[in-house]
């Protein structure tokens, strides 16, 4: 689903009150902007499906274009005749510029993400040329993006809003720091930090926008600081229960490449190395190493071994949970349960 039409809809499906009121029937899949997941291809399709019946059309082909011209354009005209009004619409366009605002700042960073590490390039990826632009491309794409969410943050005139997502967004950022200087890291030496750690650091980079995303389209709906507090917590918790079952695909999926690698600083590896203990963890990686290369296949096998996969779907499972509890503060409503049915569907492994 499309952050920008969950965190839309969020205050209708919850429940708001005054002139959002009515039918519960505006919700679709919350995570897959982060990435499907690919343990249960089928049961996923059907989950998100059903989310998307309740917000009336196809998440899946939302697309940036649309998003920056044709259905921005035609909501705009439409929203100018009733300038003027008090019609109840314009409040919900004030949720959607939100919504809008959150995705381009979700997409900013992804474009961001793109830059190639010109130091790490090969004769075989192309000429250096090419991604010396491409890299310029990414940076000034980003940047337009962030731009134009910061443009539309201060034009919602919410000054509670405004500081929700600057925060969020200084969480990307502070996250992001955090896995760059990860990856920096030569010989494979990851980074000695136990699960509480982990879990801060990724919550910067995965949880903060739609937490606080949540929060934000609660206070624009004017809930209390109670409900605020729960819809933080949903957007919370199945960001992290999400994390972790993307960390935890290369170690469960049934065909797995040989060749194919992983994240050393991903939940079942930290959870891994938390068990195991910093010095048998690295003498582990010293026996994976052949010729200087690292071999994933030899580690996954080694890691398999312990407790870090079991570990790992039991923290799932448990974020999972604390998202379910938050939504039990809502009245019962079929999109309340569209989205217990995505929670599910991420804490399913087998």
């Amino acid at each position: 689903m499309s952050l920008r039409q969950l965190l839309l809809r969020l205050p209708r499906y919850l429940g708001a009150s005054g002139p959002l009121r009515g039918p519960l029937d505006t919700i679709s899949s919350v995570i897959s902007w982060r990435g499907q997941s690919s343990r249960s291809p089928a049961q996923w399709n059907q989950v998100v499906s059903e989310a998307e019946k309740i917000v009336g059309y196809p998440t899946s082909f939302m697309s940036l274009r649309c998003l920056l011209s044709d259905e921005l354009s035609n909501i705009a005209v439409q929203v100018r005749k009733l300038v003027g009004t008090q019609h109840p619409l314009l409040t919900t366009a004030s949720q959607r510029s939100l919504a809008e605002i959150t995705e381009l700042i979700h997409t900013a960073l992804l474009v961001h993400r793109g830059i190639v590490n010109l130091n790490e390039l090969q004769s075989s990826d192309g000429p250096l040329k090419d991604m010396q632009f491409g890299n310029k491309i990414a940076i000034l794409s980003g940047d337009f993006l962030l731009a134009n969410a910061c443009n539309g943050l201060a034009l919602l005139q919410n000054t509670k809003v405004v500081e929700l997502i600057a925060s969020a967004l200084m969480d990307l950022v502070q996250g992001v720091y955090y896995e760059n200087s990860t990856l920096a890291k030569e010989n494979h030496i990851t980074d000695d930090i136990g699960i509480s750690t982990w879990k801060e650091q990724t919550f910067l980079s995965h949880g903060a926008l739609l937490a606080k995303s949540c929060q934000a389209a609660m206070e624009l709906a004017k809930h209390d600081a109670e409900v605020q507090d729960m819809a933080f917590q949903y957007g919370k918790h199945m960001a992290m229960s999400h994390k972790i079952n993307s960390d935890l695909q290369p170690f469960i999926k049934e065909k797995t490449s040989d060749s194919s690698t992983f994240n050393l600083n991903s939940a079942p590896v930290v959870l891994h190395q938390e068990f195991l203990g910093r010095d048998l963890w690295i003498k582990q990686i010293g026996e994976a190493q052949e010729k200087g290369r690292l071999d994933y296949a030899k580690l996954r096998e080694t890691i398999k071994a312990g407790k870090g996969v079991t570990s790992a779907i039991d923290l799932c499972r448990y974020h999972g949970n604390k998202a379910l509890e938050a939504l039990e503060s809502f009245p019962p409503s079929e999109a309340r349960t569209a989205l217990e049915n995505i929670v599910f569907a991420v804490m399913r492994f087998s």
